[in-house]
């Protein structure tokens, strides 16, 4: 039947035109954008989801650029620390030297202390962005390193943590611990040092009966030839009336325990904090004593190093080999945390690398098949017109049944 009222075929033909006419403007769309889901109306869950990849990728930018400030600030210590150490047994050379009678110890001590100024001046030159993790001034540091998304969509931080070590000098507080000695040794207030002569050699060290010298975290060691002990002073130790007997007793243990052929250590007590060594044995033994007050700097006993007598280069010989170990453990401890900061920098670099191609597959278009796309729907919109055409002009046959 046909009907000058109802054109079925207009309608169809004009129905597929609409139909070419959306895919052939979503394909032109694809072309122009690059992106088969260019806004939410596209595909909202896989719209969501790009959007929700895009915005760590941006966190994980802001998370390289603190990784290579904090990489930075660590490198910078770690220089420094190396160099302290270099520097140490630069001025180790020196107090050996120290050592013989034939020497000027003057002039020695003149480049130690030109040593030590030098470490100081590389202390406080050791700081990147106004923060030093050498000087003292922070007890550690934060890095932010991840953000970590869980299935839920919660997202935390996780952060990289660098332990500051301190190689200052400052902050030392003389109080006078070794408070006397017998004749023939040499007492400094913090420092003590004597030779005990082989055969029954005899001197005392005492420790100064005064409880408010001692704060917990003082520090008191002894060297005994090659050998050294040390003892902690703690909150109770510093409390008590009678800190210097506690202490003089601890080390008499700590120096029995080392089994030295031929050295007897007595404990005096009715002199308080006295120790009396007495050396039966066939060789001469070097003992020195230095105190470090927990106020002081990772590198406080440098400002004690003196070689102007013999007594005081021997003592310097056993702070020179903390002092050694301390900034070793320092160069150590950076450098262990710099490989760590570059690895995370490395693996957050792959991280965005993939996460960039994930938001790609889900939401770029492929612009091989777009283009093959749009040429048969180019072809089609024509054939479409052409139908349309075809279809509008059927009524104008009906005109001829009636003439």
């Amino acid at each position: 039947m046909s009907s000058i009222l109802t054109n079925t075929g207009a309608m169809v033909a004009l129905q597929s035109l609409k139909s070419i006419n959306s895919g052939l403007e979503k394909t032109q769309s694809e072309i122009s954008t690059g992106k088969s889901i260019a806004n939410a109306k596209d595909n909202s869950a896989i719209w969501s989801i790009s959007k929700v990849m895009e915005s760590d990728v941006r966190g994980f930018k802001g998370i390289s650029d603190s990784l290579a400030l904090g990489e930075s600030t660590v490198a910078v210590a770690r220089n420094a620390s190396e160099t302290v150490t270099e520097l140490l047994t630069q001025m180790k050379e020196k107090i050996v030297a120290a050592q013989e009678d034939n020497v000027d110890r003057t002039k020695i001590n003149d480049d130690v202390t030109q040593l030590r100024n030098q470490i100081n001046s590389v202390v406080s030159a050791a700081q990147f962005n106004g923060l030093n993790l050498v000087d003292g001034s922070v007890a550690n540091s934060t890095i932010l390193a991840s953000l970590d998304r869980d299935s839920t969509g919660a997202v935390t931080a996780s952060q990289i943590t660098v332990t500051a070590q301190d190689l200052s000098s400052g902050g030392y507080v003389a109080n006078d611990i070794f408070s006397g000695s017998s004749s023939g040794s040499s007492a400094a207030g913090d420092t003590v040092a004597f030779p005990l002569d082989a055969g029954g050699g005899n001197e005392q060290i005492e420790i100064a009966e005064n409880g408010a010298a001692f704060a917990a975290g003082d520090r008191v060691s002894l060297r005994i030839g090659e050998e050294e002990v040390s003892y902690t002073i703690t909150a109770d130790d510093a409390a008590s009336t009678t800190t210097a007997d506690i202490v003089a007793v601890a080390l008499k243990a700590k120096i029995d325990e080392l089994g030295i052929a031929g050295l007897t250590v007595d404990y005096d007590s009715g002199t308080p904090g006295t120790l009396d060594f007495t050396n039966a044995g066939t060789t001469d033994i070097a003992i020195s004593g230095q105190f470090q007050n927990a106020g002081s700097g990772g590198l406080g006993g440098l400002a004690t190093i003196d070689v102007t007598t013999q007594a005081n280069a021997t003592a310097a010989l056993g702070t020179i080999e903390t002092l050694i170990d301390t900034a070793i453990s320092a160069s150590a401890a950076f450098g262990s945390v710099q490989g760590r900061i570059e690895t995370q920098s490395n693996f957050i670099s792959s991280l965005t690398d993939s996460l960039k191609a994930g938001i790609g597959s889900l939401v770029d278009a492929d612009m091989e098949e777009a283009s093959a796309r749009l040429q048969a729907l180019q072809v089609q919109q024509q054939l479409g017109v052409q139908a349309l055409s075809i279809a509008n002009q059927a009524p104008q046959s009906i005109l001829s049944l009636f003439r």
